[in-house]
């Protein structure tokens, strides 16, 4: 099963990643991806989709996706250390995976929160990332025979 990271959602103040399950007339319904348990998140909420997410690089910015692969091409089947690792042990991950990152705008922090992002979605989800060209040509379709 390939993951939609379009779906997949970071909510502030609260841990873990979120699956988008939909609207309500006051916010968004989101299932949390380890305990499968459902939340309603008011329009206040900084809601944020996987999918629009990047880092900092000395080239410009790499969508998350990308690292994702990135360190998975690293890693292989093993996990990311968590973010409670020693930082030095984050940062060799982030050197070998992605080593023109930005120091100077993508910190420790940051990393921390794509480790263990990296990890919920090894744990709950997949790695295998489908393809944003398959959902912009299925909308482009209905929008066409909508009109």
């Amino acid at each position: 099963m390939k993951t939609d990271l379009s779906k997949i959602m970071s909510v502030g103040g609260q841990s873990g990643l979120y699956r988008f399950v939909g609207q309500s007339r006051n916010g968004a319904i989101a299932e949390h991806l380890s305990d499968k348990h459902r939340t309603m998140f008011g329009f206040r909420s900084k809601i944020s989709s996987l999918s629009d997410i990047s880092i900092y690089t000395s080239q410009g910015e790499m969508k998350l996706q990308d690292v994702f692969l990135k360190i998975k091409e690293v890693l292989g089947d093993k996990d990311a250390p968590t973010s409670k690792a020693p930082v030095d042990e984050i940062k060799a991950l982030f050197q070998k995976a992605v080593p023109d990152y930005d120091d100077s705008r993508f910190y420790v922090s940051h990393m921390k929160k794509v480790v263990d992002w990296y990890n919920d979605l090894k744990a709950n989800a997949s790695l295998d990332f489908g393809e944003e060209g398959e959902a912009q040509g299925e909308e482009s379709s209905e929008d066409k025979t909508n009109e």
